[in-house]
Order: C-alpha cells, then structure tokens, then sequence
C-alpha cells in the first residue's frame, strides 16, 4: 500500500500503473492483481488507506473536532489535487478525485467500493455529530447525515466543481456556518 499510495499522488491517476506499484513494492504483479483487479481497485484501496489515517476525534467540542477533522479531509483532497503534477499542486484541477469519481461512474463495481469506503469512513464522523446531538450540543432534530453532508459536499463541491481553494480559514467557516445553524435556541439550553 504504501507504494501504491506513493505511486499514485507522484504519477496521479493517468501515470497509476500496477506494474510500476509491483516493481516498487518488489512483488509480483500478479500478486496485486490477484486482490486488486484493476487499477481503479487499487486507487480505490490507497484511498481508503489515506482516509483512515485520518482520525476522529470527539474532546466534547464539536465545532473544534468538525474543524479538525475537515482540515484533514482538506488537505487530503489539496494532495490528491496535485497527485501527478508536482509543478502545479495548487492549480484548481480537481485531479486524482475527479478521475475516481468518473472511475465509479464508468463502473458499477468501482461505484459499489467508493461508496462503501465513504459509508464506513463516514460513519465515524456521523457518530460523532449523533453524540453531540444526544448530549445536548445540537438540536435534538438534527440529522446527523445532513449535517455532514453539508460539510464534506462543500469541500468536495469546491474541489470538483468551483476549483476554488480550500484552507483552514474555508474550513472553519463552514464548519462554524453549519454547526451554529443546528445548535439548540438560547432558550431551550
């Protein structure tokens, strides 16, 4: 994996080649193909791998964890935007992301593993936002999904539609826009 992740944000999605993943990791190539079908398979799995180094975190303050989570996911995707071009990393191609978002489309199987990654990866951020929720720091109507997918589908909006940037100062806002929207009336606390 971690040649493959290499492999990968260096070349980008077009360069990603099994061969080249195998030669590094001195395997051989059949060995990849035998648990990874296609490059698309084994993009998906760097992916997944890059996703769970990300940790969740849950010290109470929901506002500081979404932001600390987020501003990972962030820099994660500002990554895969330069994954293959290191003389442009910071132009507004959505890169490495948009290939695997047009991977999915083309191909069912590709489509059933990118949601399955970002439904488990996802549960955990969707858990935190529930406990929040249980203990108060939100409204009790808040639904965990929407709120989270107003978070992530801005990054994702911004990266793969607008190309505009995405830093902490993005982040934080967002974060403080979506979080200060659900929180429970004055009133009721």
């Amino acid at each position: 994996m971690k040649a493959a992740r290499e492999h990968l944000l260096e070349r980008g999605y077009t360069g990603f080649a099994v061969e080249e993943v195998a030669e590094r990791a001195g395997v051989a190539k059949t060995t990849l193909y035998r648990r990874w079908p296609t490059k698309d398979h084994l993009a998906v799995a760097v992916i997944a791998r890059m996703q769970d180094d990300v940790p969740v975190t849950d010290t109470g303050d929901l506002e500081a964890d979404l932001t600390a989570y987020l501003e990972e996911i962030a820099l994660g995707l500002n990554r895969t935007r330069g994954a293959g071009r290191p003389d442009a990393p910071s132009d507004r191609s959505a890169g490495l992301v948009a290939e695997l978002v047009a991977a999915a489309a083309r191909h069912p199987d590709i489509g059933a593993l990118v949601r399955d990654v970002f439904a488990r990866r996802n549960a955990l951020a969707l858990d935190l936002i529930d406990r929040a929720r249980r203990r108060g720091a939100l409204r009790a109507d808040t639904d965990p999904v929407v709120l989270f997918d107003q978070l992530a589908g801005a990054l994702y909006y911004r990266l793969l539609i607008t190309g505009r940037p995405i830093d902490r100062g993005y982040v934080e806002h967002l974060v403080r826009s979506a979080v200060h929207g659900a929180l429970p009336d004055q009133e009721n606390r």
